[in-house]
């Protein structure tokens, strides 16, 4: 293929057909669904940190590569006869279609929560969920755990299953914490496991009382980690120490420096 000014959709699909010729790339050619399944994940996330960045360059390029999965996969199945682009573009223009009837139908919807129920109910019809249960199995148990877990909680809420305010969670937090810790005293991993789990479930309760998103606040907080302690090992070098042979009480106070440092955090 010739190089172009301007590519379509149509020529990034004929590109992942080439390169699956048997004289195409050795690399393309011998890939499944299952190989590059990971691929999408982590080009997705890819794409979040470009966002994030600001960089509309390096947005734009990161989601050509989550593009780039979805015609792969799509090149994919239509080998094996299953669907084409086509098929994926038709249904995900039905599902938009469908789902908000209140642009397209006979619904009505004055704000975003109303349009989200309208969303929701006409996702429990098209997939024949029959209970609010079978509605909470629905989401991907895939899913980053902090995200599964605010999803559920968010579909539990709609029936009414949900504290009033985020008072009521931050109580539940100091209750799931002294579980966790008379567990940790009795010393049993598996009654540690679960008070655990049950004490970071009730914390992306309260994420979502304070309209936070689990997944991005912790990864905010990793980075701020990461930051600080790029920081402690700076003043480490600079007074010629070597962190691995610092006390603990030595590591405290670098740490201590770098949170004190405002211009950075």
């Amino acid at each position: 293929m010739m190089k172009k000014e301007q590519y379509t959709v149509s020529d990034l699909l004929d590109i992942i057909v080439r390169l699956r010729q048997p004289d195409g790339c050795p690399w393309d050619k011998v890939q499944t669904h299952e190989s590059i399944k990971k691929d999408m994940i982590e080009e997705c996330y890819e794409a979040i940190d470009a966002l994030d960045s600001g960089d509309d360059r390096a947005f734009a390029n990161e989601l050509g590569d989550v593009l780039l999965q979805v015609a792969f996969h799509s090149v994919l199945a239509e080998e094996r006869g299953a669907f084409t682009f086509d098929d994926v573009v038709n249904e995900v223009c039905n599902k938009l279609i469908d789902r908000h009837t209140h642009v397209f139908g006979s619904d009505k919807a004055e704000n975003a929560e109303e349009a989200y129920g309208n969303w929701e109910k006409n996702k429990k019809k098209e997939k024949a969920l029959d209970s609010y249960t079978a509605a909470l199995k629905d989401v991907p148990a895939s899913l980053p755990a902090l995200m599964r877990a605010a999803k559920v909680q968010k579909k539990a809420a709609a029936v009414g299953f949900d504290w009033n305010s985020a008072e009521g969670v931050f109580d539940k937090v100091q209750e799931e914490e002294k579980e966790l810790s008379d567990a940790y005293k009795s010393k049993n991993l598996e009654n540690i496991e679960e008070e655990y789990g049950d004490l970071l479930f009730t914390v992306v309760n309260l994420g979502r009382h304070l309209g936070l998103t689990p997944e991005i606040t912790l990864a905010k907080a990793t980075n701020k980690f990461i930051g600080r302690f790029e920081k402690m090992e700076e003043f480490a070098i600079n007074d010629e120490k070597d962190m691995t042979n610092l006390t603990a009480n030595e590591l405290e106070n670098l740490w201590n420096r770098a949170k004190s440092n405002k211009n950075q955090f």
